[in-house]
């Protein structure tokens, strides 16, 4: 970017890729997107899953396609980005978000398949996402990826010890990928959301006690919605965050510095 250029949230003509998409924080970051001209491609294990979300979109006058991909699964993943370079010339934005949380429970009770679902999904998903949309997005010199990591990166959630360890290794990730992407005009962050209102918190959000003791320590008292966190989103793949790689962008109410 010229340094002359004054950078805007225009992001009309861009393609972005959205794993997790049809609720929660996947959606919202969908909305967002479109609503800024990108064209949004959403995924989730079923195409139909999303669709709701994508009519939404289309009918609010924005462009957006539904797209069958379980990242847990590599071979779907290869299939997914295959079906995408035969219809789109590009590939601008990337989001991993889709995630799993099979155990909420004592670390020391963690079960060897709930671990191999959670690395399967939560590293293992996010790494090849990132493999295959960084090599499409080189051979343009230019691309944004964001990974939707958490505070329990940081802080390990109490009764969510392989989930926490899962979301540490994201911001590893997004770290030694910023650092190899940067030379082929690739950035690579992460956002580190706090409690969300959404259904795949609802484990903590839907019980009062577990709520309340987590907001304690949240010093604006509440929990985010998932709109609050595809704000971040927007900046981090606009050219408003032109220099800026490698980094996690908490949002999280105040948590990690309480």
């Amino acid at each position: 970017m010229s340094a002359t250029a004054l950078p805007t949230l225009n992001l009309k003509g861009r393609t972005a890729l959205i794993s997790g998409a049809s609720r929660g924080i996947g959606a919202a970051i969908a909305r967002m997107l479109a609503a800024h001209g990108v064209h949004v491609i959403l995924t989730s294990r079923k195409a139909s899953s999303c669709q709701e979300v994508v009519d939404t979109i289309l009918s609010s006058g924005g462009s957006a396609e539904a797209l069958g991909c379980h990242i847990g699964d590599p071979e779907q993943i290869q299939a997914a980005f295959a079906s995408m370079r035969a219809q789109h010339p590009q590939l601008h934005i990337l989001v991993n978000n889709a995630a799993t949380n099979p155990y909420f429970g004592p670390v020391l009770d963690t079960d060897s398949g709930a671990f191999q679902k959670t690395i399967d999904v939560n590293i293992r998903g996010y790494f090849q996402m990132s493999q295959a949309a960084a090599s499409w997005m080189a051979e343009h010199r230019q691309g944004s990826i964001v990974n939707i990591a958490s505070v329990n990166a940081v802080i390990p959630g109490a009764w969510q010890g392989i989930y926490s360890v899962s979301k540490a290794a994201v911001v590893s990730m997004t770290q030694a990928f910023a650092k190899e992407c940067a030379p082929m005009g690739i950035r690579v962050n992460a956002v580190l959301p706090g409690l969300t209102h959404t259904r795949f918190a609802s484990a903590l959000t839907d019980n009062p006690a577990m709520r309340d003791e987590v907001l304690k320590h949240v010093p604006m008292g509440r929990m985010a919605e998932p709109e609050e966190i595809a704000g971040a989103i927007l900046y981090l793949v606009s050219d408003l965050a032109s220099y800026t790689t490698g980094t996690t962008l908490n949002v999280d109410g105040g948590y990690l510095i309480a």
